[in-house]
């Protein structure tokens, strides 16, 4: 297992190790084939010499961070991972949540890869090439989007947090599938300027890591705010499983990895309900006319597909352009029907510190399965759809969750998601603490 941020911490403030000598080691793994496609805008040269100048009392004592390529970084072009925004103009500060990574010590050592403007869950960016999934050392499997570039540079060791966006699991899908900590916040917590947007309403800011107490700090800097003690014990937690959707189409390995998870929470202690949530059958008629991203993915792009539309991976530009039929009364009924819908999904969650569920209900397929071809289309369409499925249900809730691995050693990464709804986050990443403890053993 990688050391985490506060054991690597702890040995710089002590003098046992050097932030220079271990910024070398980042870097010797981002260059090397472990993060093959990983950062597509790699700011190695000046970092040794940034590491070495951070104190090493400061929060992120000069450790590495990788950035998503949709935050803005000062004097550099934010092309989301297109070639369409390659030229653009450079940014004139950095993204407040860079700033507060860098104020904080973090060394940004480079821009990750990520699914063109962050529209897909599968991470495959053609042109960029797609990082493979760090789990798997023998098949190049997919690693999980769009946030993969950040996922890679965590799984393999090159920076201990990875910036990134969730909209729709796009923090939590390639955590899971690279057996790694991603956390998604409630989304008004840290702030979203100086991110290309995807969906204004669902779009969150927040990081992946290899710890859940690297995760409450990564969370603590984003947000600029104390995460409160959670519960003391798993004990005294009541924790829901979900009847529908969440489990349906699981593959062996994640069926006996979530069961497994499950088995370990109830011998510690833990309550665990299996629940129905009715609701959840209402989303796919919320959604019908397209969704937010779409139409809110439509309206920022709509200029630039005008005069571009051939730069653009053509899976995004057809995801985008489902966007373009939606009437403006259709756009203010589904802001109407979500505020319901999170009143009825709020009130049957009542009296449950968390509700659990795969965070996936797949591992990781090769990347050739889905690869730029119109003779994949088919494939990559069903694998999105399937891995967006159970996170996406948070962010139309403005919820928060956590992915944490519950996979035996040696089989392919499986995410357990531990979740409620918004502003529960410094419960949820208390119950993540406990749980943590319990699923390593």
């Amino acid at each position: 297992m990688l050391p985490d941020l506060f054991q690597t911490r702890q040995a710089i403030r002590s003098g046992a190790l050097g932030a220079r000598t271990e910024m070398e080691r980042c870097l010797s793994i981002a260059t090397s084939e472990a993060c093959h496609h990983a950062f597509i805008g790699p700011l190695f040269e000046s970092a040794p010499t940034n590491a070495e100048r951070v104190p090493a009392d400061a929060a992120l004592a000069g450790l590495a961070v990788s950035i998503k390529d949709l935050f803005d970084i000062a004097g550099q072009p934010t092309p989301a991972g297109s070639v369409v925004l390659s030229h653009s103009p450079p940014a004139p500060a950095d993204a407040p949540a860079v700033a507060r990574l860098v104020a904080a010590g973090g060394v940004p050592i480079g821009r990750t890869n990520m699914s063109e403007f962050a529209f897909s869950g599968v991470g495959v960016n053609p042109h960029h090439g797609t990082p493979a999934n760090a789990a798997d050392g023998s098949t190049k499997r997919v690693p999980g989007g769009s946030s993969s570039g950040a996922a890679v540079s965590v799984a393999t060791g090159a920076a201990f947090i990875g910036l990134g966006s969730d909209t729709g699991g796009s923090i939590r899908i390639p955590a899971a599938l690279n057996g790694i900590v991603g956390f998604k916040s409630t989304a008004r917590w840290v702030p979203t300027q100086g991110a290309l947007p995807l969906s204004t309403t669902l779009d969150t800011v927040c990081a992946m890591t290899r710890s859940v107490r690297d995760a409450i700090l990564a969370h603590e800097i984003l947000a600029a705010r104390r995460v409160s003690a959670g519960p003391n014990h798993l004990r005294d937690c009541r924790f829901a499983v979900a009847r529908e959707l969440f489990q349906d189409g699981m593959d062996p390995a994640v069926a006996r990895a979530f069961e497994s998870a499950l088995s370990k929470l109830s011998v510690a202690g833990a309550r665990i309900e299996e629940i129905s949530l009715p609701a959840l059958a209402d989303l796919p008629a919320i959604n019908s006319t397209g969704g937010f991203s779409a139409a809110e993915s439509y309206a920022w792009h709509r200029l630039l597909l005008e005069r571009s539309a051939a730069g653009y991976d053509p899976r995004v530009a057809q995801r985008i352009l489902r966007g373009a039929p939606m009437r403006a009364f259709e756009y203010i009924d589904l802001i109407h029907a979500r505020a319901q819908w999170i009143d009825r999904m709020t009130a049957a969650l009542e009296g449950f510190d968390a509700v659990l569920s795969p965070t996936v209900p797949v591992t990781a397929p090769p990347i050739a399965d889905v690869a730029p071809g119109a003779e994949r289309d088919d494939a990559f369409f069903a694998l999105n759809a399937l891995l967006l499925r159970n996170p996406s249900v948070i962010n139309m809730l403005d919820g928060c969750a956590i992915s944490l691995p519950c996979h035996s050693a040696g089989d392919l990464p499986v995410g357990l998601m531990i979740w409620h709804a918004g502003l529960r986050d410094d419960h949820i990443l208390g119950i993540a603490l406990l749980a943590e403890s319990q699923l390593r053993e």
